[in-house]
């Protein structure tokens, strides 16, 4: 059998499998023994490509996958919906799904990309808990600005535990990087001015592709690269979009910090608005700014130096 592109529609219980958009069909369950005997299945066929659309039960299958050293494609689950619609597949069930997600890969060739290692995987677990952490907190402060007086003793000892629960997410961020091959990586972007423990923890959990790609591909995945809006006589705004809304939130943040105390990105900051961009067009090209700046340091493997005074 040629080159194929499988791909697996993966549910809580069971994996649909279509290897190519006209070959065999069948199903797995999604336990260890028979995802061990599908992915020997997959490497005696041959497999170019092995497709899956990113979810919540995929991890036992992602991993066998690496292990059985298989070319896997995590694929976004909108940009297949989207594609169906584009064939005129408007009918959804999961053998259908996983017929359209290998065509999907055979008309559009996704590029086969490196998977984040184990210790990334652990470190973005412990990231992605310390957001929803912070959520939730949030949430929380914000009711208890409109709750009756006779709610707020609940809702305070619950603001309090989850404080307790942030600290304690921040040291097992703090131990497990120190106690990985990350730590360099770290070290490098901590050095920058404006970039605090939390963004480079979450630039290594949520963007382990920094470091090498080029940094169009590196803005696009982090959702801050502009994007044309125009069409004929029409010369609309350019926006950002896609990319990881959660790892882009935390760079916003620490955007404002870093425009103020670092003096390449201030300086950048104040050029911009003075030539008349609005507040948030100008921080949002700082963010890119700074986002090429890392992913320069990490490909290079260069501390961050202080600029010569004028």
């Amino acid at each position: 059998m040629g080159a194929i592109n499988a791909a697996i529609e993966v549910g809580k219980e069971k994996l649909d499998v279509a290897l190519g958009s006209a070959g065999e069909q069948f199903t797995e369950a999604n336990e260890p023994r028979a995802v061990a005997r599908l992915c020997q299945r997959l490497a005696a066929a041959g497999c170019e490509r092995v497709l899956i659309e990113g979810g919540s039960y995929q991890n036992l299958l992602v991993a066998a996958l690496r292990a059985a050293e298989l070319p896997v494609v995590i694929v976004n689950p909108r940009r297949v919906r989207q594609f169906a619609r584009s064939i005129g597949q408007l009918a959804k069930t999961d053998a259908l799904d996983a017929r359209v997600l290998a065509l999907y890969g055979e008309r559009l060739q996704p590029p086969v990309r490196e998977l984040p290692n184990e210790q990334t995987r652990a470190l973005r677990d412990l990231w992605v808990r310390r957001e929803q952490l912070i959520e939730m907190l949030v949430m929380e402060e914000n009711r208890l600005e409109h709750a009756r007086k006779a709610l707020h003793r609940g809702l305070r000892a619950h603001i309090d535990y989850l404080r307790k629960q942030i600290r304690q997410a921040d040291d097992d961020l703090d131990r497990t990087v120190r106690n990985s091959p990350l730590w360099d990586k770290y070290e490098l972007l901590s050095g920058v001015p404006g970039v605090g423990p939390v963004l480079s923890v979450a630039l290594l959990a949520d963007l382990p592709e920094l470091g090498r790609l080029n940094r169009r591909e590196i803005a696009a995945l982090a959702g801050v690269a502009p994007f044309n809006h125009d069409s004929g006589t029409l010369h609309g705004q350019r926006k950002i979009q896609g990319g990881r809304p959660r790892l882009r939130r935390v760079l916003y943040a620490a955007t404002i910090a870093a425009a103020r105390c670092n003096p390449v990105l201030k300086a950048f900051h104040q050029r911009l608005r003075a030539a008349g961009k609005p507040p948030k067009v100008a921080r949002v090209a700082v963010m890119r700014k700074l986002l090429t700046i890392l992913n320069l340091m990490l490909k290079t493997k260069t501390a961050w130096r202080p600029p010569c005074p004028a």
